[in-house]
């Protein structure tokens, strides 16, 4: 039942759902679905699908008691400029620091403010002031701004799951003091990590004429917003359930009977270029050279489902990936041994478990990563009495909780090569002390308490009644 006094949580996101965890759900569902269920709410985003109607199209609604789930569509035009042209051609890049990769193209980038317009204009009807509105993620910068000119004028908020560039980077996106001035429409603005908030702070400084206050508060013109960190987790318990299911089991011996005796190096990465694949395997390749003892005594698998595989920059790193996966294995393989495997098909999440059991080494070495959940997920599936050894980039959000892990740079090959070696030779007892206090991160950091304590900053948040139009970007449909 709805609490009368708190109002509902209203979640914003580009995808919706689902409200359990059947092995599917990422970190935002598993974080949001209980507080949902507690407090009652909506939670509104795109449907999934395409229509003449687009943005314009009847709202197609399921209920699950206390809880709305809510979606609109978008047309093919909205969904190229608004997903694939802005959100992931130019935010997705610039946010991961790769101005080699970014595209600036005017006419996605005022698709993009007007499916956020369109988006906030039909969830204006669906809220009242009591509501808390937490909005999510680079798809939806604009949508507090845009609902505070519909006239709502409760609590927003705003969670930024991906990296938030310096503003030495962030600046050439020609939209960029429009996109900040746009995000100081909501109360509360939370990041990853520090150096996340940092990167926003010092934008609103340095580009903006703001001042830093006491209390993780901004000032930009007339206006205080609160910026802060909020690590987002895993349901920690559930998924060390899922490492001792039968399908992890399955998987786990699978995996075992294919290594025949040798040990098991694994990744588990979207196939992104952020995910720094091929710099990994190179550090494997460094790790044959400089120590040939491991030539046929250990395996590599890199599971890489595929990801926004239509845009070309992603197809040119498949094809990278692959051609170096491939000149490997043929350097190095010998009649009964393989070194690489690489997949790009999906698992199910419990199997995901089972496979991270059985490997001695996870590899989390991305070049930039808000979080990070796969690293959380691999401590969490370990078996206490014998577990493996996770190898962490020192670019991932997740660092700043897992100090325990073997922490490298990804882009020294040197300093790869050295840290699989030491974790394929690392005693039990060093191995059992680090997962023990990685262990104790992780289940104390959960999805529900980053859910929770986002909701409790933003409802004890200072509102501040400074925000106005003249904050607001410019109208993205007016003559450019």
């Amino acid at each position: 039942m709805t609490n009368p006094e708190k109002g509902r949580l209203v979640v914003v996101s580009n995808r919706v759902g689902p409200l359990t965890d059947e092995g599917k759900a990422g970190g935002l569902a598993v974080g949001l679905a209980d507080a949902l269920k507690r407090r009652g709410g909506l939670w509104f985003g795109w449907s999934g699908e395409t229509s003449p109607e687009g943005t314009h199209s009847p709202e197609k609604t399921e209920v699950f008691g206390g809880t709305a789930l809510t979606t609109i569509d978008m047309t093919a035009e909205e969904l190229d400029g608004f997903y694939h042209g802005y959100a992931n051609r130019s935010l997705w890049p610039l946010l991961h620091y790769r101005l080699d990769l970014v595209q600036f193209d005017r006419q996605s980038d005022r698709i993009y403010r007007s499916v956020n317009q369109r988006f906030a204009a039909r969830l204006a009807p669906l809220v009242n002031e009591h509501d808390l509105v937490w909005v999510h993620d680079y798809h939806f910068f604009y949508m507090g701004s845009e609902l505070r000119q519909s006239g709502f004028k409760g609590r927003l908020g705003f969670f930024l799951h991906i990296p938030f560039a310096p503003p030495e980077i962030l600046s050439a996106l020609p939209a960029a003091r429009d996109l900040v001035r746009s995000m100081l429409a909501y109360d509360l603005i939370g990041f990853q990590t520090a150096q996340d908030r940092r990167n926003f702070a010092n934008f609103c400084v340095h580009e903006l004429g703001g001042e830093k206050l006491p209390g993780d508060r901004i000032r930009v013109g007339g206006r205080v917003v609160q910026a802060a960190v909020f690590p987002i987790g895993i349901d920690a318990e559930g998924f060390s359930r899922f490492a001792v299911s039968p399908e992890a089991g399955e998987h786990e011996e699978m995996l075992r009977d294919l290594a025949r005796g040798r040990l098991q190096i694994v990744g588990v990465d979207r196939l992104d270029y952020s995910k720094g694949l091929v710099e990994r395997l190179l550090g494997f390749e460094r790790l044959l050279e400089d120590y040939p003892e491991n030539r046929g005594a250990v395996n590599f698998l890199q599971i890489a489902p595929l990801s926004r595989s239509e845009l070309d920059a992603y197809i040119d790193l498949r094809a990278e990936l692959e051609g170096l996966a491939g000149r490997l294995n043929g350097r190095f393989a010998t009649l009964d041994w393989t070194p690489i495997q690489i997949m790009t098909t999906g698992f199910t999440r419990r199997a995901l478990a089972g496979i991270y059991r059985a490997a001695r080494v996870c590899m989390v070495t991305p070049l930039r990563d808000g979080m990070n959940l796969v690293a959380k997920e691999f401590v969490a599936a370990q078996d206490p009495d014998d577990p493996g050894v996770l190898i962490l980039s020192r670019f991932a959000g997740a660092r700043a909780e897992l100090q325990d892990a073997l922490i490298v740079n990804p882009y020294a090959t040197d300093e790869m090569a050295r840290a699989l070696q030491r974790a394929l030779t690392m005693p039990l007892d060093e191995r059992q002390r680090r997962h023990e206090k990685m262990r104790a991160k992780v289940f104390g950091g959960t999805a529900a308490h980053w859910c929770e304590s986002f909701i409790a900053a933003l409802e004890s948040a200072e509102i501040d009644a400074g925000w106005s139009e003249d904050l607001a970007a410019a109208d993205p449909l007016a003559p450019a």
